[in-house]
């Protein structure tokens, strides 16, 4: 499938799905629809991971003011939604890859992603509020993954931080020199794709299903995927059987 505004590839255990409006990647209605398709697509695709970076200066600058207008609104607020829900969607771990500013929706997708890894560069932040609105998706996510405090300061204050903050904060994996960021990314996804995929999507899965829930109810949800799903993989039997044999596993995806 061919897109304007973004690019997408699958290598070496990568699906990867790159923004691809330079200089500032800002989202439009018309952007929004093709990244819903991305993300689609890429839960199809063979690889353990999805990867989102983006060309030019910024990873992205938010979505386009103009479609914030009361004629546009609506239809922006559905598919900012419905791209959201088709990341939820992926049962591949999702990595964001920023090198540069993430701010306002930009920075949304990026705290929607399961992992992080930044430059020392990167500028983060929600600043909505300075224009008059508010980030519904950072509304419900920050809250749970920051204290109630620091999450209200983030969508309150609208100003940016940098990259060490944000991994002060738990919000970033790994801030990286922005000289051989190419190169220390790389090292970063290697620790994962080196491991089965199928075994990755379970894992994420079984973790998504545990959280929020009282133990005996989350417990109950992930054995039953433990059980269900995953024993009966050939990864799972072929990564224990290769334990028990002092042997590296052959993954077999399945």
């Amino acid at each position: 499938m061919s897109y304007e505004f973004i690019k997408t590839a699958l290598e070496e255990g990568i699906v990867r799905i790159t923004l691809n409006r330079p200089p500032l990647n800002v989202l439009t209605i018309a952007m929004m629809e093709e990244m819903i398709k991305a993300f689609e697509w890429a839960n199809d695709q063979p690889g353990g991971v999805v990867v989102v970076d983006a060309e030019g200066k910024a990873f992205s600058a938010g979505v386009d003011v103009a479609d914030h207008t009361p004629d546009k609104v609506g239809a922006m607020i559905d598919v900012f939604d419905r791209l959201f829900a088709a990341m939820d969607g992926v049962d591949k771990p999702i990595i964001g890859v920023v090198n540069g500013a993430a701010l306002g929706g930009g920075y949304e997708v990026v705290l929607f992603c399961d992992m992080v890894v930044a430059s020392e560069k990167a500028k983060l932040g929600q600043p909505e509020i300075n224009v008059g609105v508010f980030p519904p998706i950072a509304c419900y996510v920050l809250p749970q993954l920051l204290s109630w405090p620091r999450a209200m300061e983030i969508v309150l204050s609208g100003d940016a931080f940098d990259a060490a903050t944000a991994e002060r904060l738990g919000l970033v994996n790994k801030v990286l020199p922005v000289d051989g960021f190419a190169e220390g990314v790389d090292a970063f996804l290697k620790r994962f794709t080196r491991q089965s995929p199928v075994v990755l999507a379970a894992t994420k899965k079984a973790s998504k299903a545990g959280r929020g829930k009282a133990f005996a109810e989350g417990i109950k949800a992930i054995d039953s995927i433990y059980l269900d799903e995953l024993m009966k993989t050939a990864d799972a039997v072929e990564g224990l059987t290769a334990f028990m044999e002092k042997r590296k596993p052959v993954w077999q995806g399945k």
